[in-house]
Order: structure tokens, then C-alpha cells, then sequence
């Protein structure tokens, strides 16, 4: 296991988050949590459907079903970073408790993307704020994905496919054939009110929590649970972005 490619040890790792403009301290947060726990070199680049558009890389229509701004831009990520290399893609409603180092040193040149694969039902109807829930196989599988870049079947996420194709083959990775994806354990996407600690099995606590219901960036979700550690990860941004700006 592990990637082939001896000059990704050298080169900063890309990490590509998607960015709503509504959720901004989420992905700062986000951020500041991947920059604070790696001891690796890191690019962190966030997806912005506004600046994609005026790079006409994104000219989708909204609909209805459409949670966030990054719903389908997110599968850019092999193009927005010219088809080389891994990068990883994920939400901007995680939270990072780990080195990323050791999610990228499970990289494994033989699969096309590599991901968590839950196997997940929401109960609520509706997300975030007031968005509806949709239902759909590899629900959530496409939350946080690392992408083998240079892998031949991942040049068939082009700008025109990415703005034509349905929620259905994107999401679920259709581009893809089952063997091409590779499995990531699930405490690199631990789904927040879904996945359970295992107080007896030290290896099931998560490295990575997913607010995917809503985080405590909204009124409503303010008491979810691992709230008190988002919260204390945004006061840690807020001090060192004050520092910052006095210095």
C-alpha cells in the first residue's frame, strides 16, 4: 500500500474544500484544523462556485435539490488540479481531530478514488438550515474523497460532464467500476448523531467528525454532539486570526 509517486513526499498535499458562502467560519475552522494537526506540508484551496464561474469551469443551474454551493462542483477536484497526483476533496462542515498524514499515507496508487463507504440513512427531512435531505445509494460517500488525479477513468470528470451529468452519477461515483474505489475507515468521515464511540475500542474514536446534519455554526445546532469541540477549534482560529492582524 501507499502511492508510488516518491515526489508526493516532496510537494505540499492539495486539499480542496468546498466553500458556501453562507457557512464561511466552517470552512476556516475546517482549516485551521487540517493546518494545526498535520505534519505534512498542505494546500488547502477552497472550491468557490462564484470564482469557477467567472473561470467558466461552472455553468450548472441550480436546482432544487441542492444542500450547498458546492453540491456538484466538488467533482472538479481532479480537474483543478490538472489531472496529477492525489488530492483529497472534503466538506467544509468537518473537523479534523488527527494528522491528515495518516488518512494520505492509506493512499493506494491501484484505486481511481478512495473514500469512505457508509452505508447511511438520515432520519431528519431536512439539514442545515432547512435544506432538504435527499435520499440516494453511497449517500455521504462523496463528502470527503481522495482522488487519483492521474488515474485514467478520472479524466471523465471534465468541466462538461461535471455541469451535465446528474446528481445520480456523480454522487455515486458512476464514472467508476466498484473495484476502481477504494475503502477509507470510517473515522475519516465520522458522521456526527449517525456513528457511535466505542468507549471500550479506542481505535473507533473519529479523526475526522462530519457535521452533516448541521454544525454549531447554526442556532439550531448548537447542542449537537461534538459541538464543545468545534467550538473550542473556532476559538482557537478567532485568537490566532486577531494575532495576526495586530502583529
Amino acid at each position: 500500500m501507499g502511492s508510488t509517486n516518491e515526489n508526493a513526499v516532496l510537494k505540499p498535499f492539495k486539499i480542496f474544500v468546498g466553500y458556501d458562502s453562507r457557512e464561511d467560519i466552517a470552512f476556516q475552522v475546517c482549516r485551521h484544523s487540517l493546518l494545526k494537526k498535520s505534519s505534512i506540508p498542505l494546500e488547502i484551496i477552497p472550491i468557490k462556485q462564484s470564482e469557477l464561474r467567472e473561470k467558466g469551469l461552472y455553468w450548472r443551474e441550480k436546482n432544487q435539490y441542492e444542500s450547498t454551493e458546492f453540491s456538484f462542483s466538488r467533482f472538479l477536484t481532479p480537474c483543478l488540479a490538472n489531472y496529477e497526483g492525489w488530492a483529497m476533496f472534503v466538506d467544509c462542515d468537518f473537523l479534523y481531530l488527527a494528522d491528515i498524514k495518516e488518512l494520505r499515507d492509506l493512499i493506494d496508487d491501484k484505486y481511481a478514488v478512495m473514500c469512505v463507504q457508509h452505508d447511511y440513512a438520515p432520519k431528519e427531512a431536512t439539514k442545515m438550515d432547512g435544506a432538504v435531505q435527499t435520499l440516494y445509494p453511497r449517500k455521504n460517500w462523496s463528502s470527503m474523497v481522495l482522488y487519483n488525479c492521474g488515474h485514467p477513468k478520472n479524466r471523465a470528470l471534465t468541466p462538461d460532464i461535471v455541469n451535465s451529468q446528474t446528481g445520480a452519477f456523480l454522487h455515486r461515483f458512476q464514472w467508476l467500476q466498484d473495484a476502481e474505489i477504494g475503502s477509507i475507515p470510517y473515522v475519516w468521515n465520522f458522521l456526527e448523531g449517525h456513528n457511535k464511540v466505542v468507549d471500550s475500542d479506542p481505535s473507533n474514536f473519529p479523526k475526522a467528525i462530519h457535521y452533516t446534519r448541521g454544525g454549531p455554526w447554526f442556532e439550531a445546532w448548537q447542542n449537537c454532539e461534538f459541538a464543545d469541540l468545534w467550538l473550542k477549534e473556532k476559538d482557537d482560529y478567532l485568537k490566532e486570526a486577531k494575532t495576526a492582524t495586530t502583529n
